[in-house]
């Protein structure tokens, strides 16, 4: 018997976003990992604001959603709010409840200086480095250094050319070792630039852009640990 296509929404509903995700989720370890580096920042967070007054929006709902957007190549902050409002994956992810409301885009720029101050950034960076060298997953077999070209908010005219390498570079021993790593250096810019989109910087400053910067770098390696053997549990 064919079912009726019935166009009314129900008025309630028993199932949580928790529910809805399923269990073997990618983005399950990465919410768990997530989880315990907001814990370890939570007295950085506690310094940022005022023991007094209204509530603002968790500094934690804040990072979360920010980084779903390195993640799902959300191209603005306006957009991913949008995504928040009606994607259930997005609400778990970031603690909303089916019923809650969301903020108003223009949160992220009132915030970001306060984010910037207390170096949130490079802190959630060194504490994703300490979980991986806890777990075994760093080694200093060779260190590579890579460059790439993200377009900055600037005025062509404002640019200054930069010599190359030299000799001194090509001749160390370890060049040739760069060499063939240079695929997976490669990799890692090639992320940063289609996955979370940085083709171009979205912020004027060297300390905004540094500091979205390592923001993705860290998003890279939670993804990068969640692959690896061994970075869970």
């Amino acid at each position: 018997m064919r079912g009726d296509d019935l166009q009314q929404g129900a008025m309630f509903s028993c199932l949580s976003p928790e529910q809805r995700v399923p269990a073997d989720h990618p983005l399950r370890p990465i919410r768990q990992m997530m989880d315990a580096f907001l814990k370890r920042l939570s007295p950085r967070f506690d310094a940022m604001y005022a023991a007094g007054g209204r509530p603002s929006i968790p500094p934690e709902k804040l990072l979360r959603a920010l980084l779903l957007q390195c993640l799902y190549s959300v191209r603005s902050e306006r957009l991913l709010m949008e995504q928040l409002d009606y994607n259930l994956l997005f609400r778990w992810f970031v603690g909303l409840n089916m019923d809650d409301l969301i903020w108003d885009f223009a949160v992220f720029s009132k915030k970001r200086e306060r984010l910037l101050e207390a170096e949130v950034s490079r802190a959630f960076f060194e504490e994703v480095g300490e979980l991986a060298r806890e777990k075994g997953l760093l080694s200093d077999e060779h260190f590579t250094v890579d460059g790439t070209l993200i377009e900055a908010w600037a005025g062509r005219k404002s640019f200054k050319p930069r010599a190359g390498g030299d000799q001194r570079t090509v001749r160390h021993p370890g060049y040739a070792a760069s060499q063939r790593k240079r695929k997976q250096a490669e990799e890692i810019s090639g992320w940063f630039k289609t996955v979370a989109l940085m083709c171009q910087t979205r912020f004027r400053g060297l300390e905004r852009a540094g500091w979205i910067f390592t923001w993705t770098a860290a998003a890279y390696n939670l993804v990068r640990m969640r692959n690896l053997p061994g970075a869970e549990g």
